[in-house]
């Protein structure tokens, strides 16, 4: 396994790329230090003004979870005189009362409305299980209706100008990654992978049932105007947290000290769902750690050593409390979801000594 010079991500993230030992995203993260903020700027607000309304109705859609990324989305789009619609889609784990409390409040504090869409529990415990069990993703329903339905919100009420926070295949390395405002290609990503309604169809989920996660056709697409609010802002999460603090943002600290995690105020909304994002840690050699370590580095935040010192003690671990939500959610035992978790390790990163798995590789 290699590791870039910079920061302290592998060569085993799908679709990172390396050149003279490093990744793009580094490359990337120097680059935009020469970008020019307020030309970007300026651009933006000839796309609000396109679709800038005057009587108070909405005339954007922000996908929000209600986390820090949430509240600097709103409050740009406040600051510039939008009237933004919020939409949430809520999975089907417990939900933190921080979580819960950072919604309710940026709906005060910013005087949005905040439109919340509930997955059919029964059909998401199905599809999770399948997803989990065929292909180690077990968020993957999940991801695929939290990039669906705003989309289909948006088109239903007229709303073509939906915003969203960072471009994830550009900021952290994946496929088809371009520095572009428009997020029109989002779903490629790699985030949520294609998956054919009768491939759905044939493990026992009805078309109707598979409804709710159908990404929309691209008529419905092109009639929208899906953007990255991170084209055209300095996009730091870190920087993000300090300022939804300033408006009453609360991290997880005084509810839930999170294992395998180095801060406590990213992905905090939900408890279960955080088993998802740790499998990439058996696949690939890395989980939210290294994700995390690796901005810290980019941003000037830590150096590289402190970031290698950070994975070894966190990355590895799998959180109990969140493991048990998952388990109860999904209805496996422990038995049963480590049984799946073995079929899931990567033998060529791990290998199985007395019932563990061992890595073979030694972040550096």
């Amino acid at each position: 396994m290699k590791y870039c010079k910079k920061c302290v991500m592998n060569d085993q993230r799908p679709g990172i790329e390396f050149e003279d030992g490093v990744c793009l995203p580094c490359i990337r993260s120097e680059e935009r230090k020469s970008i020019d903020w307020n030309e970007r700027e300026k651009k933006l607000k000839s796309i609000l003004n396109k679709y800038r309304k005057t009587d108070g109705s909405y005339d954007c859609l922000i996908p929000a979870s209600g986390g820090k990324d949430s509240y600097f989305q709103v409050m740009k789009m406040k600051q510039l005189g939008m009237h933004p619609l919020v939409v949430k889609v809520c999975d089907s784990f417990s939900p933190t009362e921080v979580g819960e409390y950072n919604l309710y409040n940026m709906s005060d504090v910013f005087n949005v409305d905040i439109l919340t869409y509930n997955l059919n529990h029964n059909t998401c415990r199905k599809m999770t299980r399948i997803a989990f069990e065929e292909f180690g993703s077990p968020n993957y329903p999940i991801d695929l209706a939290i990039y669906s339905v705003p989309l289909k919100i948006a088109h239903s009420l007229n709303i073509p100008l939906i915003v969203y926070g960072e471009n994830i295949a550009y900021e952290y390395g994946g496929p088809d990654a371009k520095e572009t405002y428009s997020a029109k290609e989002q779903i490629k990503n790699d985030v949520v992978k294609p998956i054919d309604k009768k491939w759905w169809n044939k493990r026992g989920v009805t078309s109707e049932e598979f409804s709710f996660a159908t990404y929309p056709n691209k008529k419905i697409v092109d009639s929208l105007e899906p953007i990255y609010l991170s084209y055209f802002f300095e996009w730091d999460g870190r920087k993000n947290y300090e300022v939804s603090k300033t408006f009453g943002f609360r991290s997880l600290e005084s509810e839930w000290e999170r294992k395998g995690f180095i801060e406590q105020y990213d992905q905090i909304d939900s408890v279960g769902y955080l088993v998802h994002p740790w499998l990439k840690y058996p696949k690939y050699g890395h989980a939210r750690a290294t994700d995390v370590a690796c901005n810290w580095i980019r941003n000037g935040y830590i150096t590289r050593d402190y970031a290698i010192k950070l994975v070894k003690e966190n990355d590895h671990k799998l959180d109990t409390i969140a493991l048990s939500d998952f388990l109860a959610f999904t209805g496996y035992s422990r038995k049963e979801f480590y049984k799946i978790l073995d079929t899931i390790y990567n033998p060529e990163l791990f290998e199985k000594r007395n019932e563990y798995w061992h890595p073979r590789f030694v972040v550096q």
